[in-house]
């Protein structure tokens, strides 16, 4: 069912438009489906996923022939944002895709959004007026609105003053209209500086998402973001770049059966963070179905019930992505 951007009915705002929350099954939360990473001066890694739309039009049919039903593209502004992309995917696919608004960390900050020379309230108000108006597209008939901020993050295991900035803007963007806040994070306790500044500027903590939580496998990090009321999210699931991806994830399972054993599936997220060519099925990786064919029932053979699988891929991003 779709409703009115106008609407006060609670919905879930699409490339394509506001849906019925309803229409969201199976969810991947924090994807991308092109992004570039390495033409920041000193990276010489050549990290990006192409925007190669046969090779990745076959990716995402993979996915709903799997049983996925949405998507949410968490590529921002100076790493390859593409509202027309997406509208093409969402069409050609059928999946419902959520695309994100933001500004993504600070070595990847855009020049021209002139971060350091602005206010938490200027920019604040750029993203406020965006997530209403949503971003004009030539050949659309209507304008594209982001469903989700971020994803929002940090170079750093700390936040940058420009990052504290970028930070308290989202956390007032999400206020003032409802949309959630999805982070960036890795490899330490930084999600707790990035929820205390959301917390200090009165986003509802119930509307934050701190990811890549898997990165950092500690469940008294965990446990305090979930007892301060946000919801982690484990979205490197199916990464193989590195010897502790390849051969973390027994860890990384063990951690969730905990969570989920202390009743905290309500604040857990899956996702596979898809951002390099090498991870396509394409080129021999996951592609976006590696939590269905391998995680999942890997989760089910350790005796996590169905009930629960459903409510971290289905419910909770249904629940995050709602707009009220």
């Amino acid at each position: 069912m779709a409703t009115s951007p106008a609407s006060r009915t609670p919905h879930v705002q699409t490339v394509l438009g506001p849906v019925d929350p309803a229409a969201l099954g199976f969810t991947l939360p924090h994807e991308h489906t092109a992004i570039a990473l390495w033409q920041i001066p000193g990276r010489w890694d050549y990290w990006e996923l192409t925007r190669d739309e046969p090779v990745i039009s076959a990716e995402l049919a993979h996915f709903r022939a799997a049983g996925g039903t949405a998507l949410v593209d968490v590529t921002l502004d100076g790493v390859g944002r593409d509202p027309a992309w997406l509208v093409r995917l969402a069409r050609t696919s059928g999946l419902q895709l959520v695309m994100g608004c933001g500004w993504y960390r600070g070595a990847y900050y855009p020049a021209e959004a002139l971060i350091d020379r602005r206010s938490v309230a200027s920019l604040a108000d750029e993203l406020v007026v965006e997530i209403e108006e949503g971003i004009a597209v030539e050949g659309l008939a209507g304008p594209v609105r982001p469903g989700i901020i971020g994803e929002i993050g940090t170079d750093k295991p700390w936040l940058s003053a420009l990052e504290e900035r970028v930070h308290r803007a989202v956390a007032r963007a999400s206020r003032r209209t409802g949309l959630a806040i999805t982070t960036h994070g890795v490899m330490s306790d930084v999600g707790l500086a990035q929820l205390a500044v959301f917390e200090a500027e009165g986003a509802d903590p119930g509307r934050v998402v701190i990811g890549h939580a898997d990165s950092y496998p500690r469940l008294d990090h965990h446990l305090e973001l979930i007892g301060r009321g946000a919801s982690i999210e484990f979205d490197f699931l199916g990464m193989s770049f590195t010897p502790q991806e390849r051969h973390g994830e027994p860890r990384v399972m063990d951690l969730l059966l905990e969570l989920l054993s202390r009743g905290h599936g309500d604040r857990v997220l899956l996702s596979q963070d898809v951002c390099h060519n090498q991870q396509l099925r394409h080129y021999e990786g996951n592609g976006y179905t590696y939590l269905q064919e391998t995680f999942l029932p890997r989760l089910r053979a350790r005796g996590v019930a169905d009930a629960e699988i459903e409510q971290m891929t289905v419910g909770n991003p249904r629940r995050i992505l709602t707009i009220a």
